[in-house]
């Protein structure tokens, strides 16, 4: 008796958010850029931004890949360290929409886009756990 268990809406969720989140790191720098070339932003203040945006992406290679894995697998452990992982990048995300040096309507719509995507994922994964665990 042999029954699936992998979420179908997760894989396709994980996958649309593979592919928005190379949009949204390449228009976050791209942003971040021309802010620091247009108004004057302070030089303490440009590093810090830039790092939160490199250490989201270095952390969004593992989210994904144990998110793939977890689901594909039918294994709640990497799912769930997966789901660790987005809290971490919920979190930096947080920080872009709020407290980088400067936020433009862009940041707070790419942001809240994506902070919607990682919602409706972590829920997607906890059901997913669910049932891999029962």
């Amino acid at each position: 008796n042999s029954s699936q268990l992998s979420s179908l809406p997760l894989q396709i969720l994980l996958y649309v958010n593979g592919v928005y989140y190379i949009f949204y790191f390449l228009a976050t720098l791209a942003m971040i850029i021309y802010k620091s070339q247009v108004f004057s932003y302070p030089d303490d203040f440009l590093a810090p931004d830039l790092a939160v945006l490199f250490l989201m992406a270095i952390l969004e290679v593992p989210r994904s890949y144990l998110g793939f894995k977890g689901n594909l697998t039918e294994a709640e452990a990497p799912l769930g360290l997966s789901l660790g992982l987005t809290v971490g990048s919920v979190l930096l995300c947080v920080y872009l929409l709020l407290w980088q040096t400067y936020v433009l309507w862009a940041d707070v719509l790419l942001n809240a886009l994506l902070l919607s995507a990682y919602a409706l994922e972590s829920g997607l994964k906890v059901t997913a756990i669910a049932a891999f665990v029962s």
